[in-house]
């Protein structure tokens, strides 16, 4: 059976959500990868929308607020390891503090 909303498929559970409450779910929740800056233009918008869903219909309403307290998943590293960590080691037999007279 297939799932289509306004005459548009909703191919995975998130484009269902987006399609039948008539909201962009990544406007209240933001990405990962946002700046602090385009996060705060988004967090605007994202309240006016909510100030007017609040007047048409207090239940998507109150689940977009709800979807403001979340916190974007941190995109993962594409080979799934941490950075390695510099660590800084003296050089043996290295002079580097030394001075040479001539």
């Amino acid at each position: 059976m297939k799932n289509i909303v306004a005459g548009h498929e909703a191919v995975t559970a998130t484009e269902f959500t987006e399609l039948a409450l008539g909201i962009d779910l990544e406007l209240f929740t933001g990405s990962a990868t946002e700046s602090a800056m385009e996060r705060a233009a988004r967090l605007d918008v994202a309240h006016e929308v909510l100030a007017e869903l609040r007047e048409s219909d207090p239940e998507t309403a109150a689940y977009a607020e709800s979807l403001l307290r979340t916190l974007p998943l941190k995109t993962r590293r594409p080979d799934g390891r941490r950075p390695r960590r510099a660590v800084r080691r003296p050089v043996k037999g290295c002079m580097a503090g030394s001075a040479v007279a001539a």
